[in-house]
Order: C-alpha cells, then sequence, then structure tokens
C-alpha cells in the first residue's frame, strides 16, 4: 500500500492506523499547495480533489476520505479493536464518530488553516466553534472509557487525535476538558502514534528510538 500524506495533516490518521497493523506500505509526501508530490507527479491524478489522504491499494485503486480510508484499513488487519465488525451495532457508531470527527470537529479548525489572519471576533467564534466540538468529545469520555468507543482503541481514535493535536498548533487550550486531555495523552504515548510523528518530522528521532 502506499500513502499519500502531507506533515501534520488529517492524513497523519491513517498513517498512525498503517503503523499500528503492521502491514508493509510506502509514503509519498504530496503538496496540497502546488498540487505535486515530493517527487514531482501531477497529485490531482491520484487525488481529484486535491487533498490527503490518498491510500493506493495493491490493485492500483486509490481510496481517499479518512473515514473510508480508515476503515479499509482497519479491515485489511487482523489487528482486533481498530474497528467493529461490519454489520454490528458498534460498526454503526464508529461511523456515526468518523463522521462527526470529518464533518464537524476537523471543520471547525478550519478558519485557523485558511490562510488568512483572523480578527479577535473571527478568531474568538473559531474558537467557540471548537470548543463545541470538544465537549462532545469530553462528554463520549465521561464514562471512564479509555477511547471513544470503550476500552479498544480504534481508527476513530487517531482521527480524533490528530485533530485534536491541530489544537496546540493553533493556540487552543484543552486544559477546561481533563478527560479529553488526559485521552490525549493516552494515545500520543503509543508506539505506532511516536512512530508515525517522528517520520512525519513532527517529534524528533530519539522520540521513536
Amino acid at each position: 500500500m502506499r500513502l499519500y500524506y502531507k506533515p501534520g495533516a488529517c492524513s497523519l490518521a491513517s498513517h498512525i492506523v498503517l503503523e499500528e497493523i503492521g502491514l508493509p506500505f510506502d509514503l509519498v509526501k504530496a503538496n496540497t499547495e502546488t498540487g505535486t508530490t515530493e517527487s514531482g507527479e501531477d497529485f490531482s491524478r491520484v487525488s481529484p480533489n486535491g487533498y490527503v489522504p490518498a491510500l493506493k491499494i495493491q490493485s492500483g485503486e486509490i481510496i481517499t476520505e479518512n473515514p473510508a480510508v480508515l476503515q479499509y484499513l482497519a479491515d485489511q488487519s487482523s489487528v482486533t479493536g481498530l474497528a467493529p465488525a461490519n454489520g454490528t451495532l458498534q460498526r454503526v457508531r464508529l461511523q456515526e464518530l468518523l463522521n462527526f470527527l470529518s464533518s464537524e470537529l476537523h471543520k471547525a479548525f478550519g478558519p485557523f488553516f485558511s490562510g488568512r489572519d483572523l480578527s479577535a471576533d473571527a478568531r474568538l467564534e473559531a474558537e467557540r466553534n471548537v470548543g463545541r466540538r470538544v465537549r462532545y468529545i469530553e462528554q463520549r469520555l465521561s464514562n471512564d472509557n479509555s477511547f471513544l468507543l470503550g476500552e479498544d482503541f480504534t481508527v476513530a481514535d487517531a482521527y480524533a487525535f490528530v485533530v485534536l493535536n491541530w489544537a496546540n498548533v493553533v493556540g487552543i487550550d484543552l486544559s477546561s476538558w481533563p478527560r479529553t486531555q488526559a485521552y490525549m495523552e493516552r494515545i500520543r504515548i503509543r508506539p505506532a502514534v511516536v512512530r508515525a510523528m517522528t517520520t512525519e518530522g513532527l517529534l524528533p528521532k530519539e522520540a521513536a528510538a
């Protein structure tokens, strides 16, 4: 498998899951601003929408959109827990979470990455929108669950971790949500997370040693 990624972007979730499942893969860095890969390939021929992740599978087919890529990877793996079995209510709950993360939490961070300077009022409104979505994560963890679907780390947790980690990048303090903060620290030290973040240049190489 080949993952087209951008360091620190939402494709990091797929990178983390690839590290979790232990199947062979290679990485190709994409520049979504220029529309090219690191080798000069036209990225629009890989991902027509021009964004990451894009996963090329053995047949040559390309899968895009994080919820689809993450579930595909989980279903290729012998690692239990990354996604509940198809046809079960728990799988539907996973799909609910992935859609929330994609359409609500992920998009709430959009204003911070628009390339435009935010006025004080616009920043405050963007922070409030993020906060409303983080509150939902906090509520999901209120039953002393270790992860969003219970005690198993799933692909939804990989995605949630990556998006919530953007709070550090844009200067949003998560201390108002202590369960979410503790959840982030649990995930941050997972070996697969450390390896993926180190490879993408988000952690020093000594962290993966």
